[in-house]
């Protein structure tokens, strides 16, 4: 089968496209996917640069999602899957190549409306987005959720059903172009990161009580402003570390 190789660390240019060993009949739980399109996440970025562990067992080529066509089920899949459905996939590595194995339970079905094209770009943001902030936040109607990076593809999936279940949205970006498209979809609340403080611009907003839930994905840069921007009760979630891993905190706003 053909797939996409990382030749060395480096930027896009070290992708090739190459002939490869095909892959082995799916396992117990697996099915064996077509691909039709795949995702680009930071991850894969962060693999091609050379800077990302792969899980044991993972693939070797790069994409952490994709969409495509069920061509063969492995013992003991679920009866809800068969040959031929029309699937997307959290994956552990592989989706740059024609083929690639997955536990079923890392399986959605294409929803109605969503090309197969398009489904390759909803997984990851989908379960991420879900199972944080709304699984685990039980962020309800009514509150108010801070979406750091809003014009990402976790932001943007944020804000869409954020809007959906009635929440008041504030996100931050860093252009005006940027915050016009968040703001296109729903969001209420749109700040500037380069030229304004949001701290403050929430106190404002949220006449000093602060917001319900953030998520947030810079980490140590942010920690601070993040915990000074919470409401009581407030709920932080922390998806990745872009503004590094390590800070020095004040953890006064917490025990107020």
């Amino acid at each position: 089968m053909r797939a996409v190789v990382i030749s060395s660390p480096g930027g896009p240019e070290v992708l090739e496209e190459r002939e490869v060993e095909d892959l082995p009949a799916p396992g117990e739980g697996e099915v064996l996917l077509e691909v039709a399109a795949a995702g680009v996440n930071r991850t894969d970025t962060v693999q091609r640069q050379g800077g990302y562990a792969l899980p044991s067992g993972a693939s070797p080529y790069p994409g952490v999602e994709c969409s495509g066509t069920i061509l063969a089920l492995g013992a003991n899949v679920p009866p809800r899957w068969a040959v031929g459905d029309q699937v997307c996939a959290v994956l552990s590595g592989g989706g740059y190549a024609e083929r690639v194995v997955v536990p079923a339970g890392q399986l959605l079905p294409v929803p109605e409306g969503v090309s197969l094209t398009d489904a390759a770009g909803l997984a990851e943001v989908a379960c991420t987005v879900w199972s944080t902030v709304f699984m685990t936040s039980h962020i309800s109607p009514g509150e108010s959720f801070l979406i750091h990076c809003g014009s990402s593809g976790i932001g943007t999936f944020a804000i869409q059903i954020a809007k959906h279940l009635g929440i008041k949205v504030f996100v931050t970006a860093g252009s005006e172009a940027k915050l016009a498209a968040c703001k296109g979809l729903g969001a209420d609340v749109c700040i500037n990161y380069k030229t304004e403080d949001f701290v403050q611009r929430i106190k404002e907003e949220t006449n000093g009580k602060g917001v319900d839930v953030i998520l947030d994905n810079m980490g140590g840069s942010y920690l601070q402003r993040n915990l000074n921007s919470l409401a009581v009760d407030g709920r932080l979630f922390i998806i990745g570390f872009m503004g590094g891993t390590v800070t020095e905190v004040n953890l006064q706003p917490m025990l107020a």
